[in-house]
């Protein structure tokens, strides 16, 4: 049984677009993974949504559903934007993935074997070096890029399963990486499983981050629209009015999926866990 549906139901979390989104601080989403990634028992996927997922979201049912079955953390100013118009008040925390699984590693203390899988072949290999400088203390094992065909997995999932994981981080990009991690990966692969998008390739420095400032001003988007207009000018020239749009139909009118009652009455509420009042750590994976 998969940990999400009685585990993350635990969690304080908040209607985006339909979607329960968890409104975690910084301490307390480290502190929460860390604690899944040492159960004995049972599985938890995380997945990120920003805006330009919450649009994937709304056209692709597999997608959607592949997320509910996931513990999703909020990424960008668009979550923010959408929390307070929904709810009054933006995320505590901006648990943007570049930033949180690199802290996330550090966070936890206790050594893990960590498969890692997805990017371009040679960009996941420096990405393996540069995570090992960075928490030299766990195992980084590179599974497989993510240039393999989706249909035949077998290989690939043999490889994990070889691997004896205690984490899978799966870079393939939205919605793939969601999609895969649901139809293949089982509690028996891994106890925690990561969906992080283009992590690798910032972590391998093939792609570089915005200036400190523009990610302070929340303009990391504007960055890479920047530096690969041709990619993502569809992203975020059309993407964000549409993701607007979509938020204010869901204002207005409340035209997607609802988020569906826990289905226990057994589910107790965990403990109050405190939150960091400063800025997520700066982190450096080059060494």
């Amino acid at each position: 049984m998969n940990l999400i549906a009685n585990f993350a139901l635990l969690a304080s979390r908040r209607d985006i677009l339909g979607l329960p989104v968890c409104d975690f601080g910084w301490k307390g989403a480290l502190s929460f993974l860390d604690q899944l990634a040492s159960l004995p028992f049972s599985q938890t996927t995380v997945s990120f949504l920003n805006a330009h997922n919450a649009n994937v979201m709304l056209r692709d049912a597999g997608y959607r559903a592949a997320l509910e079955g996931h513990l999703v953390l909020p990424d960008g100013v668009g979550m923010d934007i959408a929390s307070s118009v929904l709810h009054g008040s933006p995320f505590p925390a901006n648990l943007n993935g570049t930033d949180f699984i690199p802290a996330l590693l550090t966070y936890m203390d206790r050594p893990k074997r960590i498969g890692l899988l997805g990017a371009a072949p040679g960009v996941i290999e420096m990405a393996a070096k540069n995570l090992a400088a960075h928490a030299p203390w766990h195992e980084f094992v590179v599974i497989s890029d993510g240039f393999f065909d989706k249909s035949r997995s077998e290989a690939v999932i043999e490889r994990i399963e070889n691997a004896r994981l205690d984490i899978l981080i799966v870079g393939m990009g939205t919605p793939i990486q969601e999609k895969w991690v649901s139809e293949h990966i089982r509690p028996r692969h891994a106890r925690l499983v990561l969906t992080v998008g283009a992590l690798f390739d910032f972590v391998a420095e093939a792609v570089p981050r915005a200036p400190a400032i523009m990610r302070r001003l929340r303009l990391e988007w504007f960055y890479r629209l920047a530096i690969e207009p041709k990619r993502l000018w569809r992203r975020y020239v059309i993407g964000i009015p549409r993701f607007f749009f979509n938020l204010a139909r869901y204002r207005l009118g409340t035209p997607f999926q609802p988020i569906a009652p826990p289905a226990s009455d057994d589910i107790r509420p965990l403990p109050p866990m405190a939150d960091m009042e400063e800025a997520p750590p700066q982190i450096a994976c080059n060494g």
